[in-house]
């Protein structure tokens, strides 16, 4: 099937007189009529038991997400955030470095460079357009992963997956990519060479602003078998887990075994399992997600355009407009569009970029972004905040930066309510 088709009818079939769409199971609890049965779900967790690790509204959720990203499985996580902790800790431990995009979301350049710092997990920061060999030089003996961004928020660069990929797998490692801002419908990393995709499904997977969430899906094809047998790396994938009773995942789920692993160990553990109406109202977004998307492309592109043409406007960051520093490469990785976020820098910085957002009417200034309504951010006031300002250069965001994520109104309607931010400068 086509993704157009999956993300009405994967991951959950209508039984004959059954509800028609997912049903919500607003339940904590399963019941058992053995306590052998239970025992043994604690040796081999198959079925639903309790739903800190699964429930069959996410369940039915998770295999439409993972169909549409052409995986093996997929886990709900709470946020978007927990999915990108969660992706990594699945890897890596106390004593283990791993390597991130220096051009990747403030939010998490903040979990790996000082979170993760003060548990033991080194992330050592690649430029993305680093060559091969550059990518390869920073990996260590303890490197157990390398991380990227589809689309960088808010710089809008485009990862070369092949590169990235190569340089992973060249060296036994796995690649772990954010995928949130294409979403599966403008690209699918599996398909160039990434072996795990995260998503915040709070963005343009739900893209109606009611729900947090995130994802790790998992495309069974990293071999850690092998990877184990060649470096010693990732023996909790092949060797018996203490925690679990012995279980082996490579050995008990085979392809499976990484989706497996952080539903058992990690879910188990941290718990943050998104409740089951959280999962339903994902769903709506899912369904129609293609159109969506369509429609976000088709109006970023005139407005990044109309950026263009402006002379208060210093720079656009937007894949899809041609000229971009990015435009080549995102016809290659994402040929049906680059999602509807625009990057400006406005001529004057900080201060006139602060008057141009405090005049729009139409679009809103929100700490959000992927939204059905057009809505407006400065993210060196804002989500990177945190970040020192050599960080800030490395993720190429300056203090005239404005983050425009451009929604499904009228197009026009947005251009009007953008010229009069632009007269205010």
């Amino acid at each position: 099937m086509k993704i157009e088709t999956k993300v009405l009818h994967s991951g959950y079939k209508p039984e004959n007189g059954g509800p028609g769409t997912i049903p919500i199971v607003q339940s904590t609890t399963y019941r058992f009529d053995s306590c052998d049965h239970v025992a043994a779900l604690f040796d081999k967790p198959t079925e639903f038991m309790y739903s800190r690790f699964a429930n069959p509204t996410c369940d039915a959720v998770e295999k439409k997400i993972a169909d549409m990203e052409g995986g093996v499985g997929c886990m709900l996580t709470s946020s978007g955030q927990a999915a990108t902790l969660l992706s990594v800790l699945n890897l890596c431990s106390a004593g283990d470095s791993f390597i991130a995009s220096s051009s990747i979301y403030g939010g998490t350049i903040n979990l790996f460079g000082f979170t993760l710092k003060k548990l033991g997990i080194e992330c050592i920061w690649v430029d993305v357009n680093a060559t091969y060999d550059e990518i390869v030089k920073a990996i260590k003996p303890n490197t157990k992963c390398i991380f990227g961004e589809t689309i960088a928020n808010p710089a809008l660069t485009v990862f070369d997956f092949e590169l990235w990929a190569k340089a992973a797998h060249n060296n036994n490692l796995p690649l772990i990519i954010d995928n949130t801002f294409a979403t599966p419908y403008l690209c699918r990393p599996f398909e160039w060479g990434a072996d795990i995709v995260v998503h915040s499904t709070t963005k343009y997977m739900d893209g109606h602003a009611v729900q947090g969430g995130g994802c790790i899906v998992d495309s069974g094809n990293f071999d850690w078998e092998k990877a184990y047998k060649a470096t010693g790396k990732f023996a909790d994938m092949v060797e018996p887990d203490e925690s679990y009773h012995g279980l082996k995942y490579v050995g008990d789920f085979g392809k499976a075994a990484y989706i497996v692993k952080a539903r058992t160990q990690l879910m188990r553990d941290f718990g943050c399992y998104p409740a089951a109406q959280s999962a339903f109202y994902l769903n709506m977004g899912l369904e129609t997600l293609p159109i969506r998307m369509e429609r976000y492309c088709q109006n970023a592109k005139k407005v990044a355009e109309f950026f263009k043409a402006s002379d208060k406007i210093a720079k656009v960051a937007y894949p899809g407009l041609e000229g971009d520093e990015y435009y080549e490469r995102a016809k290659k990785y994402l040929p049906l569009g680059t999602c509807g976020v625009i990057s400006i820098s406005i001529k004057g910085g900080r201060n006139a970029a602060v008057r141009f957002m405090d005049a729009l009417e139409l679009c809103s200034d929100e700490v959000h972004v992927a939204d059905i309504r057009t809505c407006v951010l400065h993210p060196a006031s804002a989500t990177h905040r945190q970040l020192t300002d050599e960080q800030l250069v490395a993720a190429g965001i300056d203090g005239g930066m404005v983050r425009v994520s451009v929604g499904l109104e009228n197009v026009d309607d947005i251009i009007e309510d953008l010229k009069k931010g632009l007269a205010a400068i």
